[in-house]
């Protein structure tokens, strides 16, 4: 797996991340941890661990993600959470499949997955925007706001992904979508988080996803706006 890079998003993750890196190394693949440079708890923290630490320039978690995986020089990358939250025995599932798909999906709601951590609010407004996505957009994603996500780094790059925050999470899907890749879910169980805090704002996360699903609707199926000519 030396062709696959593991972008992991941080922010104040000082308790879990050093654990959470110890437990990839059997993997073999590149670690990158993108982060803010005055983050100094969770970089002490990795400093001497077997990994890249990237520094994002802008604000926000998709933008971490997205300068990351922007900056990976390895065909495949993967997003993977510093909390401890994602199953890593998942990673060889997703990576044998990856030959044939753009992006390998995972979903805590179908049969084999779970979650340990989602609450009441954040599993309505899951279900919420998956069936959106899903009218919306003709998508095939339970889980559309679950980011355990693997795919090609130049199908990546080549569907301009702009969201900042956690819009990325619906942004990214459905223009992948709308470019007619290829990809498939896969179920996966969540485990509870290590240590730190969730950094959603379920409400004012919610209204953002929201309006970007409207805007993404208008770009793509009013206006018939295409990625890939």
């Amino acid at each position: 797996m030396n062709d696959l890079t593991l972008i992991i998003p941080a922010k104040n993750e000082s308790e879990s991340l050093p654990y959470i890196i110890d437990s990839l190394n059997y993997l073999k693949c590149k670690i990158k941890v993108s982060l803010k440079i005055d983050d100094v708890a969770t970089i002490n923290s990795i400093k001497n661990k077997n990994v890249e630490i990237f520094y994002q320039s802008g604000m926000g978690y998709g933008n971490s993600l997205s300068e990351a995986i922007n900056s990976c020089q390895t065909k495949y990358f993967c997003i993977f959470n510093a909390d401890g939250s994602f199953d890593h025995k998942d990673l060889l599932k997703m990576y044998q499949l990856m030959t044939a798909n753009d992006f390998i999906y995972t979903t805590r709601y179908e049969n084999g997955g779970g979650s340990e951590d989602d609450t009441i609010l954040t599993y309505i407004g899951n279900k919420f925007f998956s069936k959106l996505g899903n009218i919306l957009f003709s998508l095939d994603i339970s889980d559309i706001l679950y980011t355990y996500i693997m795919g090609k780094t130049l199908s990546y790059r080549v569907l301009n992904v702009q969201s900042n925050d956690f819009r990325f999470c619906v942004e990214l899907p459905i223009k992948m979508q709308s470019a007619n890749m290829k990809y498939i879910c896969l179920p996966s169980y969540e485990k509870k988080r290590i240590a730190g805090k969730k950094k959603v704002n379920a409400f004012k996360d919610g209204s953002l996803i929201l309006i970007e699903m409207l805007k993404l609707f208008f770009y793509f199926k009013i206006f018939r706006n295409k990625i890939i000519d």
